[in-house]
């Protein structure tokens, strides 16, 4: 069976969210294809993670036979997280920037799932694998804007991603989302209409390859 794992970080609902508007595209374009799929949500503004803590960062580095009790409890959410990452044929990840980078509910799950010598590292359990990254942003931070080197979205994740798991990853950026409540922002309303239209348009044309790649 065909499985996506979708993760959204966005604080705002669906309707209110520019991120969750491209995952919820994607995912119904890709269970289009794969109606007996399954899809893993994991909504990490309504259920957030623990951050990793000393127990689950040592038990990361032992066998599981060697763990104290502590480590044990600690890392049994890790391999959880892990497993659900390792089952999923597509990774869809819902990441606005606040303040320049990921929201810190995103950050406590990468920390979770980044496991050295297992999810991480050349012999990655999770290498080869798709995953799409929905960067959606207030303004602009591409190549040649004066904001450019406050990226800290798609350059992180791109070393998570590609560089420590050896995903094989595709990016849908929405950007310039507060241009129609910005004032400021209003000679740019068209730009974003048409970022906001082109990043749809990925989302629905990557669903349906991808779901015909893990058909």
């Amino acid at each position: 069976m065909a499985t996506l794992l979708q993760i959204d970080s966005s604080l705002y609902p669906l309707g209110g969210s520019s991120s969750r508007e491209v995952t919820d595209i994607f995912r119904n374009e890709w269970l289009a294809a794969h109606p007996e799929g399954k899809v893993i949500h994991r909504d990490l503004a309504a259920q957030p993670l623990p951050h990793l803590d000393v127990h689950g960062a040592l038990a990361g580095f032992s066998a599981p036979d060697q763990h104290t009790p502590e480590q044990a409890a600690a890392f049994a959410l890790r391999d959880e997280l892990a497993r659900e990452l390792e089952s999923a044929d597509v990774v869809l990840v819902g990441a606005p920037m606040y303040n320049f980078t990921i929201p810190s509910t995103l950050k406590a799950w990468l920390d979770q799932v980044i496991i050295m010598g297992r999810t991480s590292g050349p012999e990655s359990t999770l290498k080869g694998k798709k995953a799409v990254i929905v960067a959606s942003r207030g303004g602009s931070y591409a190549p040649g804007t004066p904001r450019e080197s406050f990226e800290y979205v798609q350059n992180y994740l791109g070393a998570v991603f590609t560089g420590m798991f050896g995903m094989e990853v595709e990016y849908i950026l929405p950007e310039l989302t507060l241009a129609r409540s910005n004032p400021a922002m209003a000679d740019l309303v068209d730009k974003a209409d048409a970022a906001k239209a082109k990043a749809h348009s990925d989302a629905r044309e990557l669903a349906k390859k991808l779901a015909t790649a893990s058909a």
